[in-house]
């Protein structure tokens, strides 16, 4: 690649390859993910919120975060979770 053809493709504008790059693709797939983690801060700030809310009602936040983790998971994976935490515990003298 000669010196003339990287500056030509540099003025050929935004639209253009650069370095066998789509620079207008390129530039399409960082904005939409720019967009998107700006959505997902702002998703995030609202669960905080519920969280807080749910906190100065009286409930364990704690406690709320697990039983969601819970429900994300299929109920016999739950239970080979339970039986495990079980026999641990049973292992460590806690039962």
């Amino acid at each position: 690649m000669t010196d003339t053809s990287v500056a030509a493709r540099a003025d050929a504008g935004p639209t253009s390859d650069v370095g066998g790059i789509a620079a207008d693709r390129l530039r399409s797939f960082v904005e939409r993910i720019e967009r998107l983690e700006e959505e997902k801060k702002g998703i995030s700030d609202d669960i905080k919120d519920v969280y807080l809310e749910a906190k100065g009602t009286g409930f364990d936040v704690k406690i709320i975060r697990a039983i969601i983790r819970l429900r994300k998971q299929a109920k016999e994976e739950r239970q080979e979770e339970e039986e495990l935490i079980e026999l641990y515990k049973m292992a460590l003298g806690m039962e």
